[in-house]
């Protein structure tokens, strides 16, 4: 099987890298079908997704059998001051990939948010409940779920939330970093969703890539939390004296709106390949210890 990873340098590119070579990820082994793939890692110097034509020319090149989209716009504040460069990533690109791989007949893994719901409710979003995204960065990647679902045939959207992993910036990182240059941090307490490793992540992709089993799902780690609940948990698996305190987002405010309520329910997986995901205080134990091993 040849793989084609847009986005390859990043949190979750890097993931889908590191289980292919290994054969293995932090929940179980992959089949030998994906050990034995053949990995095309290009990150935006290799392939811009925002020009057709630069994407017509690399896939038709290489032919791939599955392109893995983690290439996306992901400051929800910058998005909200640079529109158009918002939509040309994250709604312009997967159209791009879309066109092409069903040119190929290739098929296409999206990546997706949380974002795209409203963020109101107390009760877990499943896949068929309705969209209604306020941030630009929601709305953008609202739409180039609507672009795959147009153009390809063989598409898995996979909506995630509050993605940390190994490599690069993220609000693990954060923590662990603040934590250990302030005596105080003030984290918010009224934004709830589901922290998950990008890792475990990578793992469900990989099952999902060998099945025919089309649709939109969502992935993310088991269990719910607030920012503040988040934050408490990094210092004290990593070992920081910090005191977290809790504020409201009306104290914290920030130029794009968070959601108050995003927390996914995984239903499709469930239904279909089966959810192993962790849950989400097991998954970061699991990628702490990990940090302090190596």
């Amino acid at each position: 099987m040849k793989i084609l990873i847009t986005g390859s340098k990043g949190q979750l590119g890097n993931e889908l890298q590191r289980i292919i070579q290994n054969g293995y990820s932090e929940i179980g082994q992959v089949s030998e079908n994906i050990k034995n793939s053949e990995v095309f890692p290009l990150d935006i110097d290799e392939l811009d997704i925002t020009k057709l034509e630069d994407v017509k020319k690399v896939l038709n090149e290489i032919k791939p059998d599955v392109v893995i989209n983690c290439a996306a716009a992901t400051n929800v504040d910058g998005c909200e001051s640079n529109q158009d460069l918002a939509f040309k990533i994250n709604a312009i690109g997967p159209r791009n990939l879309s066109i092409v791989c069903e040119e190929i007949g290739a098929k296409l893994v999206q990546v997706s948010t949380d974002y795209v719901f409203s963020g109101k409710g107390d009760t877990p979003l499943t896949e068929y409940d309705m969209t209604a995204p306020y941030s630009v960065y929601g709305k953008t990647k609202l739409k180039g779920e609507e672009y795959v679902r147009e153009f390809s045939s063989k598409y898995y959207i996979v909506r995630t939330a509050w993605l940390y992993g190994y490599v690069g910036k993220n609000f693990v990182y954060t923590m662990m970093r603040l934590g250990a240059e302030k005596e105080e941090l003030t984290v918010v307490n009224d934004q709830r969703g589901n922290p998950t490793h990008a890792n475990d992540l990578a793992h469900h992709i990989l099952k999902l890539i060998e099945t025919e089993e089309y649709g939109i799902y969502h992935c993310t780690g088991k269990g719910e939390c607030t920012w503040y609940d988040f934050a408490t948990e990094i210092m004290k698996l990593s070992g920081r004296n910090c005191k977290v305190t809790p504020v409201t987002s009306e104290q914290y405010k920030t130029p794009a709106k968070r959601p108050e309520y995003s927390s996914l329910d995984n239903i499709m997986l469930r239904c279909t390949i089966g959810d192993e995901m962790r849950d989400w205080k097991e998954a970061l134990a699991s990628f702490i210890e990990n940090l302090k091993e190596n």
